[in-house]
């Protein structure tokens, strides 16, 4: 295979030397330094006044959630209940009854009733079919009332573990649906917006294009709250010989004895597609009033929803067992010190580390922080929640603890090693939104901002880790990368956000991209 030189003003890679050019073979970084010292190459590639830097790592998104965000029903920018009606009412006109109506990106805080539709508001968009509009985070929905009688819910139904069904004064359902809850009308929409592997693929192209050459995928096997979205492990399977970009995948298990089941399914779809493991869900989120807390939310009297049971342990130990990962969510600082000892526990008995994750670790105390730093624990963070959240958060947390919320220099400082992710389709999948947001924090809680060469490995060196990645554009590392108009390292975060992908390399080839294609669509 001949051997070619790609080379531009500089090279950014975190932690490593200077240098403004690579050399490749077969897909492989084989040198790295000054193309003017680099010598042996058959053809060579030289991009003026551009910088190259690692393949980004989105290390925790939803990829199937993401393409179907790209053509649902979106609420994010509703304004009024109205709004929201409107909307509705149009997806209705787009498919026949009687197909449900979903809704995503639902967010009571843009609405200026500034608070969640109850089921009486959406049965205005439709009475006669079942609707549900899913909040931002994932972890609240609103049923309208056939979406409640489908699923058997009614005011004599109780809570299920881990979830709750909103009422009114009088014991009425409100069809607010949180956590666990969700499953209950979802399992009835089974399917009903399935993904098709052609959409998913458009997708992956799509983060191609913004400069991301790897991704921590979290799919569905057709089951919990989002199970109108059909099997996603299925659906990453058949979109498999396609895929643009490397795609890791943990899949979010149900029990122990589907863990090798769908550990086959991957492994054998196709080199880009590969099993990493599975995931959990340890409580819920800041915006739903559902992440596990220590002490009550100051806007609300609940300490959350702790999720986190035997089960997860269960389905973690099966995954070490199979040579996979444990990523668990957990936001809350109660959950995040609950799966801390469940992990220690884990690692007492043996349990390799490296392989045990904290999705997001959005608020945590400075003792937990400094015991998963010092086991080697793997911290998976999201800047982009701070750019959604920043006009309420200090109302839900207060003061106090949002000085160590999104606390990404003290857990630097303690020595954990971070990986950047969007949660998408939480929030949109911009790496360099989320970079920014990491350098400037939308204003909040400054002393914990990092600076602009941690901020690229979070998305890059960082998040290569989390992957379980090969050290990127090492020698004998994959020449995943990607080339740029600015240098992240020199440019504001204000600057860094309008970077321009010039082109993206995955295994030493350019991606195809269509780059009027949006990113995102909200």
């Amino acid at each position: 295979m001949p051997s070619e030189l790609i080379s531009a003003q500089r090279l950014q890679i975190p932690g490593a030397g200077g240098g403004d050019a690579l050399m490749m073979n077969d897909g492989v970084v084989i040198a790295v330094g000054e193309r003017t010292q680099l010598s042996g190459y058959d053809t060579k590639t030289h991009y003026e006044g551009a910088i190259l830097i690692p393949g980004l790592r989105d290390a925790h998104i939803h990829p199937v959630a993401y393409a179907a965000a790209l053509r649902g029903t979106t609420l994010g920018t509703a304004t009024s209940f109205a709004d929201v009606i409107r909307r509705l009412r149009i997806e209705a006109t787009e498919s026949a009854p009687p197909a449900p109506l979903l809704g995503m990106r639902l967010n009571e805080e843009t609405l200026e009733e500034h608070r969640l539709p109850d089921r009486w508001v959406l049965d205005e968009a439709a009475h006669d079919r079942p609707i549900l509009a899913h909040r931002y985070c994932g972890h609240v929905a609103v049923a309208n009332s056939a979406a409640l009688a489908s699923a058997g819910i009614d005011r004599a139904t109780p809570d299920p573990a881990g979830g709750s069904i909103d009422r009114d004064h009088t014991g009425e359902l409100t069809g607010v649906l949180r956590e666990t809850a969700i499953e209950l009308v979802a399992q009835q929409l089974r399917g009903a917006n399935t993904v098709s592997a052609s959409e998913l693929l458009g997708a992956l192209y799509r983060l191609a294009a913004a400069g991301i050459t790897s991704i921590g995928a979290m799919l569905r096997t057709g089951t919990g709250a989002w199970a109108s979205l059909g099997n996603e492990v299925e659906t990453a399977v058949a979109a498999a010989p396609g895929l643009p970009i490397k795609m890791g995948v943990y899949v979010i298990e149900d029990s122990p004895e589907t863990v090798a089941v769908n550990m086959a399914k991957v492994e054998s779809a196709g080199p880009r597609l590969a099993w990493r493991g599975i995931k959990r869900f340890g409580d819920g989120s800041f915006g739903g009033h559902t992440a596990a807390m220590h002490e009550p939310f100051c806007d609300a009297d609940t300490t959350g929803t702790l999720r986190l049971t035997s089960l997860d342990r269960a389905i973690a130990e099966e995954s070490l067992r199979l040579g996979g990962a444990a990523a668990i969510h957990a936001i809350g600082d109660r959950a995040c010190g609950e799966l801390i000892d469940m992990y220690l526990d884990l690692i007492a008995a043996g349990a390799d580390p490296a392989k045990l994750r904290i999705e997001h670790a959005s608020v945590m105390t400075e003792r937990d922080m400094l015991r998963a730093a010092a086991a080697g624990i793997r911290v998976v963070v999201q800047p982009p929640f701070m750019g959604s959240e920043a006009p309420w958060l200090e109302k839900r947390l207060g003061a106090e603890r949002l000085e160590r919320t999104y606390a990404f220099a003290s857990l630097e400082r303690a020595g954990a090693v971070l990986a950047g992710s969007s949660d998408c389709p939480v929030e949109p999948p911009d790496p360099w939104a989320g970079m920014a947001l990491a350098r400037d924090r939308a204003g909040m809680s400054a002393g914990q901002a990092i600076a602009a060469e941690s901020a690229l490995a979070m998305y890059t060196t960082g998040a290569a880790v989390a992957l379980e990645e090969p050290v990127p554009l090492a020698v004998g590392s994959p020449a995943d990368f990607v080339i740029v108009d600015r240098d992240p390292l020199q440019v504001s975060p204000s600057q860094l956000r309008d970077t321009e992908v010039i082109t993206t390399f995955v295994d030493g080839v350019e991606v195809a991209v269509d780059r009027s294609a949006p990113l995102w669509l909200d």
